[in-house]
């Protein structure tokens, strides 16, 4: 797997910054991931080259730059040094520094944890088949993160994977209801809408 590969499996292009391709696979990811995908071994083949490629891109791709700046000085010259002097006089540096304080928790990153902590939880809750807990859970995060998309993500994948059981289950309407749903919730998901046509071609071959 060359370079060009990589980036293309992840649905990017060559030269893509080191936060795109971490947020580009972090997506792939979930939705190929295993456990999402028990049963699937094309999902399990694809979830084991993004990680490939993902591996070999941060061999290559630098993170980007996360040192602090150097501290800015204020340098107190004397106004009657001489230019022609060849040594020149000590000079004061006052160095702006504020002293430490406790910072509060910042709004943003109690989200994220959240949000991570939630996603292990509908991970539990699908591999566990719960799936109504993983239905009201993967909703109440929606509610609460509207603008998120993978959020959204993670919660149309539930709505299929429980509308795929509710066919083995023969409940076939209440199938037929979520997996619409998963759907309306991720429309431009094209793994999704594939996967979501093979379960309606089921449902179809049952009626």
């Amino acid at each position: 797997m060359d370079l060009g590969d990589c980036y293309r499996l992840l649905g990017l292009r060559s030269g893509a910054s080191f936060a795109d391709i971490k947020a580009s696979y972090r997506r792939l990811a979930q939705q190929y991931h295993p456990d999402i995908n028990p049963s699937d071994t094309k999902a399990q083949d694809k979830f084991i080259a993004l990680t490939e490629a993902y591996r070999f891109l941060l061999t290559v791709v630098p993170p980007e730059e996360t040192a602090q700046k150097p501290k800015q000085t204020t340098t107190v010259n004397s106004e009657n040094t001489q230019a022609t002097r060849q040594e020149k006089a000590p000079t004061a540096t006052v160095t702006q520094e504020k002293p430490p304080t406790s910072k509060p928790p910042n709004i943003a990153e109690i989200e994220q944890r959240l949000k991570w902590k939630t996603y292990e939880q509908l991970q539990r809750f699908l591999r566990e088949r719960r799936f109504p807990q993983a239905i009201a859970l993967a909703e109440a995060l929606a509610a609460r993160l509207p603008k998120d998309a993978e959020v959204r993500q993670w919660q149309a994948i539930a709505y299929q994977i429980w509308g795929r059981a509710l066919i083995n289950e023969n409940q076939l309407l209440k199938a037929r209801v979520y997996l619409k749903k998963a759907l309306k919730t991720d429309p431009h998901n094209k793994a999704l809408w594939e996967e979501v046509q093979r379960d309606f071609q089921k449902l179809e071959q049952i009626f």
